[in-house]
């Protein structure tokens, strides 16, 4: 991957009665997703994330007295953690996604999206490229998994923010939705400026899907975002990446950020098409429950996955750390961009 020029996000009204139909929805629930809970077949048990460099746990309001409403999520506002790379550049966008896909009682629609937006001081026309976060609910929550550089350069970036999305319902149901945002930003003074909002998507779910597909999906030391799943059940994610993935799964228990949808479609700062959305490439931002960017996560974790990556197929294999071999030409590579996230992208 190196990085693209995102395509523009789907606009989306959705929740016609609270059925499924954001970006990456899944069933009514009353949680959060769990992280991984098989322990992975490395010797070291998985250890618990600091809180500073992912999301922090959900908290969960106490059911009401009879029991008929669903505790609605109350997530934690995501805080760039240590070793982070240009912290503010990722919390800038990580606020603008915050301020248009969670809102409370009474605060949905557009309008009030802008006026949430433009209390940040930026554009609040940026609140109507929010697509399928700008759901017809009452209450939303959102949760940001990880903000990953999908670019990084000297006065432009892109920054993928993975985030959950909580939807209340009239009946006090909770339905879980989510999405991931390619968020461009320029450098301006006192702060960098967002310039565009590019949500994921994924498309619809396939008919039927093949055995990687599936196995992918049901695998819990895979854990897929939203918008992740959601590109695994389109059907248009490539056999090569699924297969790798449920290699890797062999070894360790991860948690890719991005897959096909939400990503720019060039590489960032070039003319050159991404493995990205042709469905031939994955990111993943945590290891055994390392975040890859903490520079307290083991090297040799990451190193070790990325080895096993290229073991896997993968023809181009990117991270923190350039390391040395590989069985082709500039099979591994590292940069300013990567240094927060594995990347690995195959050819057909």
């Amino acid at each position: 991957m190196r990085l693209p020029d995102a395509a523009p996000g789907r606009r989306a009204v959705l929740l016609a009665g609270l059925g499924c139909a954001l970006t990456a929805c899944s069933s009514t629930t009353t949680a959060p997703p769990n992280a991984p809970t098989s322990p992975s077949s490395r010797s070291a048990p998985m250890s618990t994330p600091s809180p500073s460099s992912t999301s922090a746990p959900m908290s969960t309001p106490a059911p009401s007295p009879g029991g008929s409403a669903s505790p609605f999520p109350s997530p934690a506002a995501w805080q760039p953690g240590p070793g982070e790379l240009q912290p503010d550049v990722k919390l800038r966008a990580v606020q603008v996604v915050a301020a248009v896909g969670g809102w409370p009682a009474g605060g949905q629609g557009v309008a009030a999206a802008r006026a949430r937006v433009a209390a940040l001081g930026l554009d609040p026309g940026l609140a109507e490229q929010g697509g399928a976060l700008l759901a017809d609910a009452p209450r939303a929550a959102l949760e940001v998994v990880y903000a990953q550089y999908g670019g990084l350069l000297a006065d432009s970036a892109s920054v993928l923010v993975v985030c959950r999305q909580w939807l209340a319902g009239a009946d006090g149901a909770v339905v879980s939705a989510g999405s991931t945002v390619d968020v461009r930003l320029s450098r301006s003074a006192p702060r960098w400026t967002v310039t565009a909002l590019h949500p994921a998507d994924p498309g619809a779910a396939a008919a039927a899907l093949p055995d990687p597909a599936t196995r992918v999906l049901a695998s819990a030391r895979i854990v897929l975002p939203p918008a992740g799943a959601a590109d695994v059940r389109s059907g248009q994610v490539h056999a090569s990446v699924l297969t790798a993935m449920l290699a890797l799964a062999g070894t360790y228990a991860f948690e890719p950020s991005v897959l096909r949808s939400g990503h720019p479609l060039l590489v960032f700062g070039t003319d050159r098409p991404s493995d990205h959305p042709q469905g031939r490439a994955f990111d993943t931002w945590r290891i055994d429950g390392h975040p890859v960017v903490d520079p307290a996560t083991p090297a040799e974790l990451v190193r070790s996955f990325m080895r096993d990556a290229a073991a896997a197929g993968s023809y181009n294999v990117g991270g923190p750390y350039l390391l040395p071999g590989g069985g082709t030409a500039n099979q591994f590579f590292s940069d300013d961009t990567h240094h927060d996230h594995v990347h690995a992208g195959f050819r057909t």
